[in-house]
């Protein structure tokens, strides 16, 4: 757990007394989720829970969860995540690839709930609760929905699903409406920065704010080596032009694809934002090349570079050609803003 979850772990106890069959933890991606509901799986599965509700970390129960062979405990997630314990992996943006030659799938599978059924359909070995974490639940696919509904709309006794979103909207309303829906929260920026820094991640602030104040994903980018592509990038959108989309192309076509979205959207949030405020919340240390974007660009091409965008984000995953997907995307910016 995370100095900023010190609250919600207080309100989530007084849940305990009557323990609703499903709970939907929400939140922003990168603000520690699945590092929380680990803590609680553990602490419901827990033989001597403490007076605040912590796992004791003693008893059998808390030795076997620790070594991961809980045998009333089940994690569904995502293949591309099975090969690494959790960092922050709710937010679907990291994790260890297959050893096989496949690519991992980053989709929750209708085979991986089904095999659900024989872990309800037993007795408990403790005779205390089953616990079933799942995340990030936007990740089910629609067949996984529909049988996850089912179970969902019938509970077995005993049985306790922890489910992690960071998009309430991409999930069926039907499944939102059989759980019991707990806010985590995003922490303030001082108490996320104070953090960071205990982690020795240099220039703290700038990953903070970068990573709209999500410290895990801020850590997590300020050590995965993606610095100079984001810089590159950055370079560029400050100063767009056509031949120096082509170039900038041809550095990052071999750049993770989504992340260059994703850097991108910020960047236009912060300049429709300047336009509209004044107010910059992911880029300040380019304020200077912002506002000057922000004073010739037009509004109705920038909210069409914006929308195109985000378009992309759905298909960056699986691009037919890599350098064409970020010519295409940097191009189009130039023209708005040029």
């Amino acid at each position: 757990m995370y100095p900023w979850q010190g609250a919600a772990w207080s309100r989530l106890q007084q849940m305990r007394a009557r323990m609703p069959h499903a709970i939907l933890f929400h939140g922003p991606a990168g603000t520690g989720k699945a590092d929380f509901i680990e803590a609680f799986a553990q602490a419901l599965l827990c033989e001597s829970p403490q007076p605040d509700g912590h796992a004791c970390g003693a008893c059998a129960s808390c030795g076997w969860f620790v070594q991961h062979n809980h045998p009333d405990y089940r994690r569904v997630r995502p293949e591309v995540f099975e090969d690494d314990l959790p960092a922050d992996g709710e937010d679907g943006e990291a994790g260890a690839k297959s050893k096989s030659t496949k690519a991992p799938s980053k989709e929750i599978k209708i085979e991986q709930i089904r095999n659900l059924s024989d872990f309800m359909n037993i007795s408990t070995h403790r005779q205390g609760l089953r616990v079933v974490v799942l995340y990030p639940a936007e990740a089910l696919n629609m067949p996984a929905s529909n049988a996850l509904l089912k179970t969902l709309e019938e509970p077995p006794p005993g049985t306790v699903f922890l489910l992690s979103s960071n998009s309430l909207d991409r999930l069926l309303p039907t499944i939102l409406s059989r759980c019991r829906k707990f806010a985590l929260p995003t922490p303030s920026h001082d108490e996320a920065l104070a953090w960071l820094k205990e982690q020795g991640v240099p220039d703290a602030d700038s990953w903070l704010r970068e990573q709209g104040g999500a410290p895990l994903a801020a850590l997590a980018e300020s050590t995965n080596g993606s610095r100079e592509d984001m810089e590159a990038l950055l370079h560029f959108l400050a100063r767009p032009a056509p031949d120096a989309a082509l170039r900038a192309a041809e550095k990052l076509a071999k750049a993770e694809l989504p992340a260059l979205v994703s850097w991108t959207q910020r960047w236009l949030y912060d300049v429709f934002s300047y336009k509209l405020s004044g107010n910059i919340r992911y880029y300040p240390r380019y304020q200077k090349e912002l506002a000057a974007l922000a004073g010739r660009v037009q509004t109705p091409g920038l909210l069409r570079v914006i929308k195109a965008v985000n378009e992309r984000r759905a298909v960056a995953d699986h691009p037919l050609s890599a350098k064409l997907f970020v010519e295409d995307m940097l191009l189009e910016y130039t023209a708005c803003c040029t």
